[in-house]
């Protein structure tokens, strides 16, 4: 291809969102990875697509354009590539939150009512109704809220169809090419991405490196804050169908999600696949990239599990995986330009919410880049705020 408009550095599913909507922008656009395509943190993804799980805010808001932009623009993309080639096995599932404990009953109720406040649907359900939505889930419950907007999709499939819609506008996905920083003109603005195979010119660089891309971007000489925090999930064998019909997942989930401690927090979330296998998770912890699977924090996500659903204590586990989200301080992601080194743009740092954020994300930032009115307001994932940035000029 001709020198590009834009390089992507990253091929997850944040980066190929990123690159999907600057091609349909009209841009020629080049994406690298290190490894394969979407082969890192949107590998040890789940898939969720979620808006109960994020408080009222600025994340939630980029949530709520994002559910809404997900299944249009798969629409399109199968209009555009064949249904085919653009299968993601998208699924409008709904989530169920419920509350274990007296304890957590009143919080998660309180939570449900602010969402309701924003106009979110959060819908107290009777734990009759929770039997008829979910027969295999404990009835140890003292809390339940229905979220129909929650939905799932593969995470893998749906970054693949994004680059497939890259290539087929003209652009080019290059794996095995690990980005080392950018070179600059002599009027201070990039001018080339640096890699461990060459330069490659062009006028713009994205860092969607994910866990990486505080790395990239002190290479680049504009540090970030952006930090590797570990999870693991297990997998089971495949269940019959409408063994568990929802997201399910414990009021605690939502603490831990919102937690900055390092230390390693369980919580419960329990989820099937179209395949019929179910995903029990999660841990968080920040332990650099370290990638050891701790037995111990697999079998406190096996017992927590059995715990809510009762049917999986005798299923076998066939596998389980771990990887790093990007995670940022003040929990929000950073997207947009930076004020320091002209030609560089961020969009990183959506911790264990990329693949539900990544629609929007490539969206916005497909705007900002052309001067287009933004779909949400940009300001608090700005690149300068002083959780992420530092010694940035006003």
């Amino acid at each position: 291809m001709r020198h590009p408009d834009v390089v992507v550095a990253g091929a997850g599913v944040v980066g190929a969102a990123c690159a999907e909507a600057l091609s349909r922008a009209g841009l020629r656009v080049l994406v690298l990875d290190r490894g394969a395509p979407a082969s890192g943190t949107t590998a040890a993804g789940e898939g969720n697509v979620l808006v109960s799980d994020k408080e009222p805010g600025p994340e939630l808001v980029l949530a709520r354009a994002s559910r809404r932009r997900w299944p249009e623009l798969l629409a399109e993309l199968r209009e555009e590539l064949g249904p085919a080639a653009a299968e993601a096995e998208w699924e409008p599932k709904g989530g169920l939150v419920v509350a274990t404990t007296e304890e957590t009953a009143a919080p998660l109720q309180g939570f449900a009512k602010a969402h309701r406040d924003v106009g979110i649907r959060a819908e107290p359900i009777t734990l009759d109704e929770v039997a008829s939505r979910e027969p295999w889930l404990t009835r140890k419950l003292t809390a339940a809220i229905h979220y129909p907007e929650d939905a799932q999709l593969q995470p893998v499939l749906a970054a693949t169809t994004l680059l497939a819609a890259v290539r087929a506008r003209g652009g080019e996905v290059r794996p095995g090419v690990r980005a080392v920083g950018v070179r600059r003109g002599e009027n201070g603005a990039v001018q080339a991405i640096r890699t461990d195979r060459g330069e490659f010119p062009c006028a713009a660089v994205v860092n969607a490196c994910g866990p990486w891309a505080g790395a990239f971007a002190a290479d680049c000489g504009a540090p970030i804050a952006v930090l590797p925090r570990r999870g693991l999930v297990l997998v089971t064998a495949p269940l019959p169908p409408g063994t568990v019909q929802h997201k399910v997942y414990d009021a605690d989930y939502v603490g831990a999600v919102a937690s900055g401690d390092a230390e390693l927090q369980t919580s419960t979330v329990v989820e099937s696949t179209r395949a019929g296998t179910v995903l029990i998770g999660s841990s968080r912890q920040r332990a650099g990239f370290d990638e050891t699977i701790r037995f111990d924090v697999l079998r406190e996500l096996a017992r927590k599990a059995a715990a809510l659903f009762p049917v999986l204590a005798n299923v076998p586990v066939m596998r389980a995986y771990g990887g790093f989200r990007p995670y940022t301080p003040d929990h929000l992601p950073v997207i947009g330009e930076d004020p320091r080194l002209p030609g560089l743009w961020h969009a990183t740092g959506h911790e264990g919410a990329g693949i539900g954020l990544a629609a929007a994300t490539g969206q916005l930032l497909a705007e900002l880049f052309t001067g287009r009115e933004s779909t949400v307001d940009a300001t608090p994932f700005r690149v300068g705020r002083p959780a992420v940035a530092e010694e940035v000029r006003a």
